[in-house]
């Protein structure tokens, strides 16, 4: 087995040991990639700020008033709410 004298010395296994450790980070990194770019296609990397899936809350809460869950007072008090808020504007009736 040592009949011909190839022997690297302490940099063969310096060399061997950094390239398993390269090899490993480069599958992880691998892993990693892959992970975040199935995450993002089903959706969940949506930036800060997106609309979150599903019907806009005005229609959730006209959906309510067709079933005669709330009343048309209510409903236009709540659409009112919802419409400030989306603007930034002041609440009637809040600090």
């Amino acid at each position: 087995m040592f009949w011909y004298d190839h022997d690297g010395g302490g940099w063969g296994w310096f060399a061997m040991s950094a390239g398993m450790i390269l090899f490993w980070i480069l599958i992880a990194a691998v892993g990693l990639l892959v992970y975040r770019a199935v995450a993002r296609s089903q959706g969940g990397g949506a930036p800060p700020g997106a609309q979150p899936p599903g019907p806009p809350p005005e229609q959730l809460l006209a959906e309510r008033f067709a079933r005669g869950e709330i009343d048309e007072d209510e409903y236009h008090r709540r659409l009112t709410v919802l419409r400030e808020s989306a603007t930034g504007g002041p609440r009637p009736g809040r600090r």
